[in-house]
């Protein structure tokens, strides 16, 4: 029998579903809300209303480039948390509203944990590498910054952990400094490619064990621009380039001292990276570059299974159907769902 999965993902500010057929996606379909641009940030109504809006030409688009029929579906996966509460609610309402309409089973999703399972994507006529467990991965986004180690699917440790905030945070509130725009974390990836890196040094905390902080840094980062901008009005758009260069810099720093402390400690080699802030190039780079030194396996997920996605959604559930793991009608949106 051939498991068909729909996956439903919905947890911020694009709406998107995909579909696995027996581990491989067909189909990953997104859409993205840009009416948050103008805010500087994702607001939480007008995410959940655009939500609504394109829930069902989404699934529809979803299920048509697939090749597949509802009939076909298997089971329902969708992101139950974490993530902001009113849109959760939408793919979760949905989600119901399919089961119940085509007989099928639900199956709940962390967000978080299908950032890592993304590894795991199957996509027709591509390469397709996988880590194997045990791996570790660095899961870094706009609310998340975790070392975590993977003994199995849905076998997750979590060994470090930012204690105030993350990593991907840290790059939108710096860029709405320097008058950036939101998302920041793209256009300072982009300026920080022409800067010089070891022009301007931030803080760095200095926080014992594998958790990670990003607070002290937007301080620091605030108050020098504040006091630079006093000598200088113009010092932003003169150094544009190399503030985003050396604001890069400092928090790949940061996420990698803490990476390679967590891969000595564990002996692990297979090093996975998940999440949004997956993409930068700077952390790619570092991370490849320190494979080289220390023999890691690298594994990151390409751009489109990186970002908020159903793909990513689809594989946990399907992993989840394999085992049983089912949820009734009764399951609600958890925006601070836990691995």
């Amino acid at each position: 029998m051939k498991v068909v999965i729909l996956g439903i993902e919905s947890s911020c500010d694009d709406t998107s579903a995909a579909i696995l057929k027996d581990g491989v996606v067909l189909s990953n379909v997104i859409a993205s809300q840009k009416v948050h641009e103008a805010y500087g940030g994702v607001v939480p109504e007008l995410a959940s209303r655009a939500h609504q809006q394109n829930i069902i030409p989404v699934v529809d688009q979803a299920i048509r480039r697939a090749g597949v029929t509802p009939e076909e579906i298997n089971a329902v996966a969708f992101t139950r948390g974490p993530g902001l509460l009113g849109s959760l609610l939408v793919g979760t309402s949905f989600a119901k509203g399919f089961a119940i309409a085509r007989g099928i089973p639900m199956i709940e999703v962390n967000h978080l944990q299908a950032h890592i399972l993304a590894n795991f994507i199957k996509e027709p006529g591509a390469e397709n590498r996988h880590p194997g467990f045990p791996f570790l991965t660095l899961l870094v986004s706009g609310g998340n910054s975790q070392l975590i180690v993977v003994r199995d699917y849905l076998d997750m440790e979590i060994i470090g952990q930012t204690i105030d905030d993350a990593a991907g945070e840290a790059y939108d509130k710096c860029a709405k400094v320097m008058g950036l725009g939101y998302p920041g974390g793209p256009v300072i990836d982009r300026l920080a490619q022409e800067g010089d890196p070891a022009r301007f040094a931030f803080g760095k905390p200095a926080i014992p064990g594998l958790d990670y902080s990003f607070s002290g840094l937007k301080t620091s980062f605030l108050y020098f621009v504040r006091d630079e901008l006093k000598k200088d009005p113009e010092f932003i758009a003169h150094n544009l380039n190399d503030l985003c260069a050396s604001l890069q810099k400092t928090i790949v720093d940061i996420l990698m001292a803490k990476l390679k402390k967590a891969a000595r400690q564990t002996g692990i080699k297979q090093i996975a990276i998940g999440g949004g802030v997956s993409a930068n190039s700077g952390l790619q780079k570092a991370v490849r570059e320190e494979a080289a030194r220390s023999g890691w396996e690298v594994f990151i997920p390409r751009l489109g299974f990186s970002l908020d996605n159903a793909g990513m959604v689809a594989v946990t559930g399907y992993y989840k159907y394999l085992a049983s793991q089912f949820v009734g009608l009764e399951a609600p949106a958890d925006a601070r769902m836990k691995i």
